[in-house]
């Protein structure tokens, strides 16, 4: 039998490793909530399981999501995960050809070259033996870089190295041991016994200097033994992320997918962090305005054990930035919503004041300006006047401003409130018997598509302007102006919107591209989902984002939500409108039925509400 008492560190490690993550894989499973279980049982046996794997070979083995981003940082990971992998097949062949049997010792793929000291003619003995080497070099090399990158994280590409914790720290100083103590281990066999190949047989070679003969289970019980380290310390570092991603894919495939309440599925993606750190130099607090401890990275990982501070989970723009950046797409906004839910107040009842009514007269589209958009009122203006000009029959649904659409109570954690508010006002928009709803906030636009259960089809004003042109009910006159657009974060990377603005832009100016747009689009500053965020720090983020935009100096800068409008015109580096204030401005009036007179009337009626 192939057996010595060093490999005891290896299996009790392994043995532990086992007994942990089944525990906790059991546990968060049995709090999946109802809906995540039904697709979970409904896809189980079908081939989405098959679709799964091939994304976890993609994904949690080649990395290929982080490739895309940064092909070096994206070969260190590969090389440590699928490298390691196919030691582990590789190894499990070569020993089962070794024994001739496929139910040898679970060991003796680890130890092989100590066990199989002699020369052997089993099948493909040349082969594995090569292989095995080339493969151990392979994970080498990946180490190696993530070791420079502890250090050097820059010439990786990331401005900022995570900060780790206790039984972080245990798992990447034994990682860090694992495959050097395992070269040494195989090396100093290899002088003894000569079965090496091209990198164990010549570090056995310089070995041989050495005392080796005594060196040899010296370095064998190291190894196991830092196996063994690392086998306990993984379920409570980052390093856990290795196996739950895994599930993570699975239930994903099936369809399970993140609620408002924390759930199983939410301990799953928070386990699935490797807090490799990408988010953090996706994350404008930290580039913008050198903040760089309440990052995604931070806030996973203190909601993982258990010391969350108001701050790290409220001090957040939430602009899904670090969504974008995140390799495996952990859903971190909605996390963070999850634990900012605030209790319902006992006995309140929510909006009773609001008394609003729907239009008496008929109407084709409910009109929703917002909050935001109350304070920007020139967009109303300009949205009142291309309604006309095109025709259409609406109703102002907020035109008292007493009404909002309910998304930013829902992002500070006062779920309940935001229900009772969604409540009343999907019952305003079903009983008014519309067939579309136009609203110019992408906070708003967010919520109704996502918060609301309507019979009518939900636009963003961009969305519906670019309809309109395409109808030909409205027709715009072309400029030379030099246009920059901006994509507001709900807009663009929370709702997918941003083709639209930009065939707009381009029938009535020069649009110019900037460094950073479309999904890699910078936020405002003027974030409602930050709780804590100064005033100092936000005009820091505008700044910056601002620089970005007008680098090309644009005499327009666009944007499609009214607080970038708000929170941009004070920034005072260049004419910021409103995609709906550009199209008003450059509309050509036709409308056949509207007299001189009328649209006199018209403009200084609104020439008063913009004064007022």
């Amino acid at each position: 039998m192939n057996f010595h008492p060093f490999i005891l560190p290896f299996a009790i490690g392994a043995i532990f490793l086992f007994a942990v993550i089944t525990f906790k894989f059991v546990m968060w499973i049995r709090n999946l909530d109802r809906k995540q279980r039904y697709f979970v049982n409904k896809n189980f046996f079908s081939i989405k399981t098959i679709s799964a794997i091939w994304e976890i070979v993609r994904e949690a083995l080649i990395h290929r999501n982080i490739y895309r981003r940064n092909p070096l940082l994206g070969y260190m990971h590969m090389s440590l995960a699928f490298g390691w992998f196919l030691l582990i097949v590789v190894g499990k062949i070569e020993s089962s050809f070794y024994a001739g049997t496929m139910f040898e010792e679970p060991w003796l793929a680890i130890f092989f070259k100590y066990f199989a000291k002699e020369q052997h003619e089993y099948f493909g003995a040349a082969f594995f033996s090569f292989t095995m080497d080339l493969l151990l070099l392979i994970v080498l090399s990946g180490l190696s870089l993530a070791i420079f990158k502890r250090f050097r994280s820059k010439f990786l590409g990331l401005k900022k190295a995570t900060k780790h914790n206790t039984f972080d720290r245990l798992a990447l100083a034994s990682l860090w041991w694992i495959f050097p103590l395992r070269l040494l281990a195989e090396s100093s066999t290899a002088a003894i016994s000569g079965n090496g190949d091209f990198l164990t047989g010549s570090v056995g070679n310089l070995l041989k200097a050495l005392p080796v003969e005594s060196m040899e289970l010296p370095l064998w019980w190291a190894y196991s033994s830092v196996l063994c380290l690392f086998f306990v310390s993984l379920p409570f570092s980052r390093y856990m992320h290795i196996p739950t991603e895994i599930v993570l894919v699975f239930l994903r495939k099936w369809g399970a997918t993140i609620g408002e309440q924390y759930s199983g599925l939410t301990d799953i993606q928070i386990n699935s962090c490797s807090r490799c750190g990408i988010c953090i130099d996706a994350c404008q607090l930290n580039f913008a305005a050198s903040i760089n401890d309440v990052q995604s990275v931070y806030f996973v990982r203190d909601t993982r054990y258990g010391s969350l501070t108001d701050n790290v989970a409220n001090n957040c723009l939430m602009c899904g930035r670090c969504v974008e950046a995140c390799p495996v797409g952990i859903e971190l906004t909605l996390i963070r919503q999850q634990l900012r839910n605030k209790a319902e107040i006992p006995g309140k009842h929510y909006f009773d004041y609001n008394k609003a009514e729907i239009s008496k007269n008929k109407s084709d589209v409910v009109y929703f300006a917002g909050c935001m958009t109350h304070l920007t009122p020139t967009i109303i203006i300009a949205m009142k006047k291309i309604f006309e000009e095109a025709g259409v029959r609406y109703w102002f649904m907020d035109e008292e401003k007493g009404l909002c659409c309910g998304r930013p109570m829902r992002q500070q954690g006062y779920i309940q409130q935001s229900k009772d508010l969604i409540s009343k006002n999907m019952r305003l928009i079903a009983s008014s018997g519309a067939k579309l709803l136009v609203t110019s906030c992408p906070i708003c636009y967010k919520s109704f598509t996502d918060e609301y259960i309507l019979d009518i089809p939900v636009m963003h004003h961009s969305e519906y302007l670019k309809t309109l042109i395409d109808k030909k009910l409205i027709k715009l006159q072309k400029s030379s102006k030099r246009i920059v657009f901006h994509d507001p974060c709900d807009l663009g990377r929370g709702s997918g919107i941003y083709e639209q603005p930009r065939d707009i832009l381009k029938q009535i100016g020069e649009l110019n591209s900037c460094e950073l747009e479309r999904e890699e689009s910078l936020c405002c500053g003027g974030s409602l989902s930050n709780a804590v965020i100064e005033l100092e720090t936000q005009i820091k983020i505008r700044d910056h984002a601002l620089e970005v935009l007008t680098e090309s100096k644009p005499e327009i800068l666009a944007t499609a939500c009214p607080l970038c409008k708000k929170s941009f015109v004070h920034g005072n580096k260049a004419k910021v409108m409103d995609i709906a204030e550009i199209v008003a401005e450059n509309i050509i009036l036709q409308n056949k039925t509207k007299t001189v007179i009328e649209q006199s009337k018209y403009l200084t009626k609104n020439l008063k509400t913009k004064i007022n």
